[in-house]
């Protein structure tokens, strides 16, 4: 069945200054925190002109300013956000077995649900960096090269072209859990799972992101897989009872 939300629109209906204008919003990232008049054309795949004229509007209603010949968002764009934030009742579920998960594990735990084929943080009890970038609450990665990202794929009806990684997502589906060795960077060792909604559904996936030379898999399959399953167990009875 297709998905009415990215099925093709009525041209009659589609505003199409307004799309742009998020895709503006949409250049900058992480990575991209400060972006030229020039960039952000190109990363938007709008021309200059109207990369100006977007610009100049949003930082006349205070979601970006201009610094030179540089142009960076204001916290004020997290409104955009918010609002969802606010209307989901899942971040306020999870957050509290987020926290007695961290100080079981005594490490780092995060919530994440899908968006196309990234994953977006939701809920977060931070305890020591691991990844050399900085994960808040809106943080994006792509789905594939995460724990909490096969977790979320693998709870989709649908499986990607690529047979052996269809088959690894089988294989997540199966058993409940994912372990991903260095799938954002070297080092990094990372067991999630997944959590449902009422129908019995995905709708996120909690994990605990590790530093490979710290805890061995052994440790990390025998302490903290246990402490993981319970926590979305609760996670999903409290659901139920939304």
């Amino acid at each position: 069945m297709t998905d009415p939300v990215r099925a093709e629109p009525d041209p009659r209906e589609y505003v199409q200054s307004f799309a742009r204008g998020l895709a503006v919003i949409r250049a900058f990232d992480a990575d991209y925190p400060r972006l030229t008049l020039s960039e952000v054309a190109v990363r938007a795949d709008v021309t200059r002109a109207a990369a100006r004229r977007f610009l100049i509007t949003l930082e006349h209603l205070g979601y970006v300013r201009s610094l030179g010949r540089d142009f960076e968002l204001t916290p004020r764009v997290l409104e955009l956000g918010f609002s969802y934030l606010s209307a989901l009742s899942l971040p306020e579920v999870v957050q509290p077995h987020l926290e007695r998960l961290s100080r079981e594990v005594g490490e780092s735990v995060s919530a994440a649900v899908l968006d196309g084929e990234d994953i977006v943080y939701v809920a977060r009890v931070p305890v020591r960096r691991i990844l050399s970038v900085g994960i808040q609450i809106g943080t994006r990665f792509p789905a594939r090269d995460t724990s909490m990202g096969r977790v979320l794929l693998a709870g989709r009806p649908d499986r990607p072209a690529d047979a052996a990684f269809a088959a690894e997502l089988d294989r997540i589906a199966a058993q409940g859990w994912a372990i991903v060795e260095a799938g954002l960077e070297p080092g990094l060792r990372s067991v999630a799972a997944p959590v449902h909604g009422r129908d019995g559904r995905v709708v996120a996936a909690v994990n605990i992101p590790t530093s490979s030379s710290l805890v061995p898999l052994e440790r990390l399959r025998d302490e903290h897989l246990p402490a993981l399953l319970r926590t979305t167990a609760a996670i999903d009875a409290d659901l139920r009872h939304l």
